[in-house]
């Protein structure tokens, strides 16, 4: 029989043992958890990376972290926050919103926090769209269940359904909550070439008057990017 000191010592360091395996620091850096809600982006070095990786978008890079960072200092934001990326294949939406999603997530696309759809790829089939805005609907409301700080990315918005987007609209307002569920701190990414040719004439336009790329901003474009999209019945 053991003498119960023994007993008492060895359920004592089991104990102490299990309660430091189970703490969110040790556990958290084998296995990737959800960051927590006193959590920031690093500001410093989402703008190193964003100067030393990403060229010839200085609209893009400085908007986008401003938002960013406006967001993510914000303890208790109205809702979440929403990016809309336009401009032609090649110009850099995916790897800017890459970029954006491993500050959040560190695993980034490979991170079961960061999820990508593809128009052309999850939602191929017109007829299938009520099934396809259920599914979308039930995906985004269980991650964001599982993780507050779930990342959305949609690319080839220009290709998407109409129907889809009305399913998206009910997470992206000003909503405390939708059936139980605070979305308002995810972070939806919107990719889409739509608009494309409009940017491309706006920086042709500057460079025939003889000014530099870098002097356009986003007053020169937004405007006509929103009226152009907007009319455009395939976007």
């Amino acid at each position: 029989a053991l003498e119960p000191l023994s007993v008492g010592l060895a359920i004592g360091v089991a104990s102490a043992l299990t309660g430091y395996l189970s703490h969110p620091r040790f556990y958290c850096s084998y296995v990737e958890c959800c960051p927590t809600a006193g959590q920031r982006l690093n500001a410093t070095a989402l703008k190193v990376q964003l100067d030393t990786k990403l060229f010839g978008q200085h609209l893009a890079k400085d908007v986008v972290l401003k938002a960013v960072m406006g967001f993510s200092n914000n303890p208790s934001p109205k809702k979440p926050l929403t990016l809309s990326l336009h401009g032609w294949a090649g110009t850099g939406k995916n790897f800017l919103s890459q970029i954006l999603a491993e500050h959040v997530h560190p695993a980034g696309l490979r991170s079961k926090f960061v999820h990508l759809f593809l128009a052309t790829l999850h939602f191929p089939h017109q007829d299938q769209v009520t099934v396809y805005k259920e599914q979308l609907q039930n995906w985004i409301r269980g991650n964001v269940s599982a993780c507050p700080h779930s990342v959305f990315i949609f690319d080839e918005m220009d290709k998407m359904h109409p129907g889809l987007m009305d399913a998206i609209k009910p997470f992206l307002d000003y909503y405390e909550q939708v059936d139980g569920v605070s979305y308002r701190k995810a972070i939806f990414i919107f990719l889409s070439n739509a608009g494309g040719d409009l940017i491309n004439k706006a920086a042709l336009d500057f460079w025939t008057s003889g000014r530099h790329r870098e002097e356009i901003q986003l007053k020169d474009l937004e405007p006509m990017l929103s009226v152009g999209i907007f009319n455009n019945k395939n976007s």
